[in-house]
């Protein structure tokens, strides 16, 4: 069956927000007294599963934490020996999160097609939603900044609705677009994406470009990898 809605993630998937990701958290920690050196590679480690996590994650590499073993930080397999302060974590994210919300659309911006992608979909009857974990105002923010007519739905985190992997985000998208998971693809660039999309019930694509390398995505493993927009158009078509 052809799907009736294409549900995409946000950052690492349509947006590139890496920069502004790096100068928000840099500026959270230094403010609070920690390590604000971090790249933007980093940072691509550190997020996929919202601000709290994200934060863990810098603090925890701060204090010698493994690199590869961030991507556990955050999950029911979270190790003993990463940050566990959580008032240090709430305390850095109270900094971060109005900053961020006022800062996230400096040199944020689609990756290449992705504009196109979504005209197209909707010429085709396809619609479109985001759910994602960053923030709901910054989401609301840059969806009507950077694609301003193109979604039917969007939705960031928000107190009351669990953070993906959860299921409950894309339920409420799907009870919003009046469709059923089966009718519906999930398109994302990480771990978490993929895990978010069999919590829900819905088939997953996922990007190259974003977050997370073709490499890591092989072995996770993905159910489909594109490189492309165009690729991503004609995975969506041919379901």
């Amino acid at each position: 069956m052809a799907y009736k809605a294409a549900i995409f993630d946000m950052d690492g998937t349509i947006l590139d927000t890496l920069s502004d990701l790096t100068s928000a958290l840099d500026y959270a920690m230094e403010q609070a007294g920690h390590r604000h050196d971090f790249s933007r590679t980093d940072i691509a480690a550190f997020f996929g599963s919202g601000v709290y996590v994200a934060i863990k994650r810098a603090l925890s590499v701060e204090n010698g934490f493994p690199e590869d073993r961030l991507c556990l930080i955050g999950t029911p397999d979270e190790p003993d020996d990463c940050f566990s302060n959580e008032a240090e974590i709430d305390r850095i994210s109270q900094i971060y999160r109005p900053y961020y919300d006022t800062h996230c659309d400096i040199k944020t911006g689609p990756y290449p097609g992705i504009p196109r992608l979504l005209s197209s979909l909707r010429e085709r009857g396809i619609r479109t939603a985001v759910v994602s974990n960053k923030p709901d105002p910054a989401v609301a923010t840059l969806v009507k900044d950077k694609f301003p007519g193109l979604f039917d739905f969007a939705l960031g985190e928000k107190d009351g609705i669990k953070r993906k992997p959860a299921p409950d985000m894309v339920n409420k998208c799907l009870q919003a677009l009046g469709l059923s998971a089966n009718e519906c693809v999930y398109i994302g660039d990480s771990e978490v994406d993929l895990a978010t999309g069999k919590n829900s019930g819905l088939d997953v694509i996922s990007v190259d470009w974003g977050f997370r390398s073709r490499a890591f995505l092989e072995k996770l493993p993905a159910e489909k990898i594109v490189s492309s927009a165009k690729e991503l158009l004609d995975a969506i078509e041919m379901a």
